[in-house]
């Protein structure tokens, strides 16, 4: 792989990144509720699950999905379930008010985070669709494949931990203005929506797009 190879799908990954989508709402999501630095292992699970979708590309089981109706259909209708599932969670979230500098909720889980995070991005099926679309065009056929998949899946990764990181810190900064239950529920309201749209979004999604 070419440096300005390279620097091409550097430049589109900082879009990729930034680009609304489940990932940036679950983010957001976490960042609201528990602030900055316990919201952030959200992003942690958004990344394995961003490394998992290229690890699937990479062996050809995304070459399966694209081709699959059958296979598509049942990852789409999960991931979509999973994304409305979440936004019925958010909607019912507490609406007392919230400190960033509090002590550690009780339903604060590090493991849910990363779960909840790896889950967005891994079941997913739009997201391995875009993977197959995008990636071989930086490819060199010529070169070892692993060597240039591992360049590709860390470039997106580190862009994906800043964005990612800049959509938590955003969320977070909310707490600080959130002075009633009644904002904090509107609030929470108002990302539950987002999952819940993002999930039928994913619905209608088609893998001939």
């Amino acid at each position: 792989m070419s440096l300005s190879t390279w620097l091409a799908f550097f430049a589109a990954s900082w879009a990729i990144s930034f680009s609304p989508g489940p990932g940036a709402v679950s983010a957001m999501a976490s960042g609201l509720k528990y602030g900055f630095r316990r919201g952030y292992w959200t992003t942690v699970g958004l990344i394995l699950g961003i490394l998992a979708q290229f690890c699937i590309v990479a062996v050809g089981l995304g070459a399966v999905l694209a081709a699959s109706e059958l296979a598509f259909n049942l990852l789409k209708w999960l991931g979509a379930g999973y994304l409305v599932y979440l936004g019925w969670l958010q909607f019912r979230t507490d609406a007392a008010p919230v400190a960033v500098e509090a002590a550690p909720r009780e339903d604060f889980s590090i493991r849910q985070l990363v779960m909840r995070g790896c889950m967005v991005n891994l079941i997913n099926p739009k997201g391995t669709v875009f993977l197959l679309a995008v990636v071989p065009q930086f490819l060199n056929p010529a070169a070892p494949l692993a060597v240039q998949y591992v360049i590709l899946a860390a470039t997106l990764a580190f862009t994906d931990l800043v964005a990612m990181g800049c959509y938590t810190t955003l969320a977070s900064r909310i707490l600080r203005l959130l002075r009633t239950p009644r904002h904090i529920r509107w609030v929470n309201r108002a990302f539950g929506a987002m999952f819940i749209l993002a999930g039928t979004v994913l619905a209608t999604f088609s893998r001939r797009v």
